[in-house]
């Protein structure tokens, strides 16, 4: 069994173990972080969204070679609109609301281009990905299901908005018994304060919904993971040689 590992985080130190972490990576959609997409068109500056489009490629590319799970979601409805309550349905720009045509196809409808996740951050064949019609994750979704199949108990969590959907997300799954890190440079929002506040709210008070650290932080842990994984491997891998010459 790989080693437990160790993030220098706030409020304090951030312990996993390999075997049941996952990386989720919350609605980075073309509709959200595109220019001329549905972000944009309510009047929000997409390129705040967009900073975090590089450090989650690094850290993704982190998980996959250390062997942990990479869970992705994506925010929208049916065709016919049935999963979206009206309280939904009637915000944001009257002339630009769930549903309608937008410059990526009908906005936040599954199946549409503007719906599916960013061609920097896609998917690979195999990873899990939840299409959710609320702002949380868990929220009528398989989300739990797969996490329990799994054997997952620690959740590192990215994406946008960190005040809405990512924040959502990490107080339903405190709320399930999951310790959560955010990681600070892989989440974003379309306002400073909010990004900021956000963040704060995370690991105020002891760490009430869980911890935060940038990247580079959690990276290191993930390739320490990797480096012990492949020792692990290579001392099986020669203690069960020396036992076949014998």
């Amino acid at each position: 069994m790989t080693a437990v590992q160790h993030i220098s985080a706030q409020p304090t130190e951030y312990s996993f173990e390999p075997s049941a972490v996952a990386l989720l990576v919350i609605d980075m959609q073309r509709d959200f972080l595109l220019p001329g997409g549905f972000g944009e068109s309510l009047g929000n500056d997409v390129a705040l969204l967009r900073t975090v489009i590089e450090p989650l490629a690094a850290l993704i590319a982190a998980a996959r070679a250390a062997g942990i799970p990479v869970i992705h979601t994506r925010e929208g409805h049916l065709p016919d609109l049935s999963d979206c309550p009206p309280a939904k349905l009637s915000r944001g720009n009257p002339s630009q609301r769930i549903g309608d045509p937008g410059a990526f196809g009908r906005i936040l409808v599954r199946g549409e281009y503007g719906h599916d996740i960013v061609d920097e951050l896609a998917p690979l064949a195999g990873e899990v990905v939840i299409d959710k019609p609320g702002k949380g994750a868990f929220y009528a979704t398989e989300l739990s299901d797969v996490l329990a199949a799994k054997g997952i108990s620690s959740l590192l969590v990215t994406g946008v908005t960190t005040e809405v959907c990512v924040h959502t997300t990490v107080r339903e799954a405190n709320d399930r018994g999951f310790e959560c890190l955010v990681v600070s440079d892989c989440v974003g929002s379309y306002f400073p304060e909010f990004q900021r506040v956000g963040l704060e709210m995370i690991a105020a008070q002891g760490g009430i919904f869980g911890w935060v650290a940038d990247s580079a932080a959690v990276i290191g842990a993930l390739d320490a993971a990797t480096a012990s994984s492949h020792a692990t491997a290579s001392s099986h891998a020669t203690a069960s040689s020396h036992a076949t010459a014998q």
